[in-house]
């Protein structure tokens, strides 16, 4: 047991040792100093410490408790919050702080940190040139300030799940525009168009972009030159067609043009048709881009849009070889230009015809989202020199398509600036294909009351001969019918006018005039006529004028259609001025279509009571009031030029304001020439000897 004990008494020795060897490394307070002092402090007497420079305690800087700690200044926080300057970053270390450039740039030294702003000399580091950037082999490497982007190189676009600009783009090579013949059009013309098109897309390569755009335009041009069986389609068919061409030609256009080496391109083909291009990858206020068909004028930020890939494009395709597909489309025009046109005409416009001037211009932008541009795009195309007749104009039009993939020419969105010897100058809000047309508007009413009344006139004694004046009586009867069966049609479009204010369904109230105007215009009259001269063609003139006998009520055959137009002319009237009373209350006065209709729905309502009131006592010559009638038939003809002149001269603000110009015209001349006789006099008494 005892030698037991004695084998453990050297580990109880070690254990017991062992806590006092670890005291007498531990060094000692200096004499009269606090043994309590903490970590990053230092001693000042028996009672007090000081922490280093960058700590603090919560009592201050000196410590007088034992239980108090020096704990790390962050100077890069607020209250201190130390300022390194520009492109610069504060980095807090325990007991001090350091300043450092940001990402992306570096101090001009070469040097990683420094102390305080006056050191700062931080600039923009170029990750491109310095090979620091970690862009894709497929893009190419673009500095920005403090930064750097990836982005395609021409010809190549962004991988599926990848966006073009950010520095993890990986790109692919550009491929063809998937373009497709239309949908339900039989065509072997068109079959073998696309059959080149699907030629090109497969020997295309980005490096081959300028010779696809050049193959790809003249094998338009081979189809329009020579349509074939393109032109004995029906007329939606065909207009399908050509909507389908021009969206196809602009889609694949602005996708190979990314790829063209150059900043601009022009190209004009032997048929004609030319291509302008410009490709900018950065661009900074307007931009001027056409050739002889077209120019343009936009602001380059239009042509970029708010995001994009690769560089931003903007091009016209002129094409002067269209017109035999776009023959009989029609025209749409927007409802304040018609409103502003029938007031100006003094009457409804049943249709409008038109006739292709210029070229059609496809004008495209790599921005896609062209339907309300802001600011606008002004255009100017040429045409060979036309000068307007009466009720024709030039107006600047473009292809609307259709929900059904049809389409027509429309109006809305554009204005025409002006037009100077052969160039229209135009402005629009959107973007599409567009052309100058000359429209030339329906003169019906007024075609056939010049017919009748000149007739009328010239031969309405013409008896000597019975089969001349049956001929005679035969086209005055159908001349009238005629006008009265135009003067239905225009109270039936006032009528719907009326009741469509809101415009949603203005363009299907002018096709359907359209459709309807010229086979009642025109049938109705020639129907009725047919039906009166094969059952009494005898009661065709009388002995003393060439017009319809009264025996048999003969004469009905002309009162009767007449007296049904007035009656519902007289109704289409009422339920206008009735629609316009409810709507008009509850709609802005202000707007300018409303303050038309208005207008004209005044003048026709003058119009009827002028003209109604005539036709009236016409009527009512017979019997033994027929003296008295035809007294005053003959003064409210009379009148005729009158009423008129009041209603639609004095009253037409258009006219008043030609009045105006004109006075002014006349005063300025007389005061020019007062001014030059004047000036005159004063030189020839100035030329007189001076005598005394």
């Amino acid at each position: 047991m005892r030698k037991r004990f004695l084998r453990l008494l050297p580990g109880f020795l070690v254990l017991l040792l062992w806590p006092l060897g670890i005291a007498a490394k531990k060094p000692r307070a200096p004499p009269g100093c606090a043994p309590w002092c903490p970590r990053n402090s230092v001693c000042i007497n028996a009672i007090a410490c000081r922490c280093h420079p960058g700590f603090s305690s919560w009592s201050g800087e000196i410590i007088t408790s034992p239980v108090d700690s020096c704990d790390d200044i962050n100077e890069c926080e607020p209250p201190l919050a130390v300022s390194c300057g520009k492109f610069a970053d504060c980095q807090n270390v325990d007991g001090s702080h350091y300043c450092t450039c940001s990402p992306g740039y570096g101090l001009v030294s070469g040097a990683t940190t420094f102390r305080n702003e006056s050191e700062n000399t931080c600039q923009d580091v170029d990750e491109c040139s310095s090979r620091q950037h970690r862009c894709h082999n497929s893009t190419a490497c673009i500095n920005t300030v403090g930064s750097y982007r990836c982005r395609c190189r021409r010809g190549w676009t962004p991988l599926p799940g990848f966006q073009d600009n950010q520095n993890t783009t990986v790109c692919e090579e550009m491929s063809f525009p998937t373009w497709t013949p239309p949908p339900g059009i039989q065509s072997q013309c068109l079959s073998g168009f696309f059959e080149r098109v699907q030629d090109l897309r497969r020997r295309f390569t980005p490096a081959s972009a300028q010779d696809t755009v050049q193959d790809l335009i003249q094998s338009v041009d081979e189809l329009l030159k020579a349509p074939g069986d393109l032109e004995t389609l029906a007329l939606p068919d065909r207009h399908h067609t050509v909507t389908h061409l021009l969206s196809g030609l602009e889609e694949v256009l602005r996708t190979l043009a990314k790829a063209m080496p150059g900043a601009s391109f022009t190209y004009q083909s032997p048929a004609g048709t030319e291509l302008s291009l410009v490709i900018q990858e950065q661009g900074h206020g307007n931009v001027t881009l056409g050739q002889s068909h077209a120019r343009m004028l936009l602001d380059w930020a239009v042509a970029a849009g708010s995001a994009g890939s690769g560089p931003a494009v903007a091009g016209i395709l002129s094409n002067p070889n269209m017109q035999k597909l776009l023959a009989n489309a029609s025209l749409e025009l927007d409802p304040e230009r018609q409103a502003k046109l029938e007031e100006t005409h003094e009457s409804p416009l049943y249709g409008v015809q038109w006739r292709l001037l210029s070229a059609v211009n496809s004008v495209f932008l790599s921005n896609t989202n062209t339907t309300k541009l802001d600011p606008k795009v002004t255009f100017a195309f040429s045409h060979p020199p036309e000068k307007p007749g009466t009720r024709q104009e030039l107006i600047c039009a473009f292809w609307k398509g259709a929900d059904d993939g049809g389409g027509h020419w429309a109006t809305s969105g554009c204005w025409t600036l002006g037009s100077w010897n052969n160039s229209t100058t135009c402005q629009c809000s959107h973007l599409s294909s567009f052309a100058v047309l000359m429209a030339h508007y329906d003169v019906q009413l007024s075609l056939c009351l010049f017919l009748a009344h000149l007739l009328f006139l010239t031969a309405m004694d013409r008896t000597e001969i019975q089969v001349l004046c049956s001929v005679i009586a035969g086209a005055l009867h159908y001349l009238y019918l005629a006008s009265f069966t135009w003067m239905l049609l225009a109270g039936l479009h006032l009528f719907l006018t009326a009741r469509n204010l809101t415009v949603v369904n203005y363009s299907s109230v002018s096709r359907f005039m359209k459709k309807l105007m010229f086979p009642v215009g025109y049938g109705v009259p020639a129907v009725i006529v047919a039906i009166s001269a094969a059952s009494r063609p005898d009661l065709y003139g009388t002995p003393t004028r060439c017009w319809l006998r009264s025996e048999s009520g003969f004469i009905w055959g002309f009162l009767g259609p007449v007296c049904a137009i007035f009656s519902v002319n007289l109704a289409f009237f009422l339920m206008t001025l009735w629609i316009l009373k409810s709507r008009l209350s509850l709609l802005n006065s202000d707007v300018s279509t409303l303050q038309n209709t208005r207008m004209l729905t005044f003048k026709a309502t003058a119009q009827l009571f002028i003209l109604g009131c005539t036709w009236c006592l016409g009527i009512l010559q017979v019997g033994p009031a027929a003296h008295v009638m035809a007294y005053f038939f003959t003064i409210i003809n009379s009148l005729q030029g009158v009423s008129i002149f009041l209603v639609y001269c004095l009253l037409s603000q258009q006219v008043r304001e030609q009045y105006g110009k004109w006075l002014k015209r006349v005063r300025k001349t007389k005061a020019d020439s007062e001014t030059f006789t004047l000036s005159s006099r004063t030189m020839s008494d100035a030329s007189r000897p001076f005598m005394i």
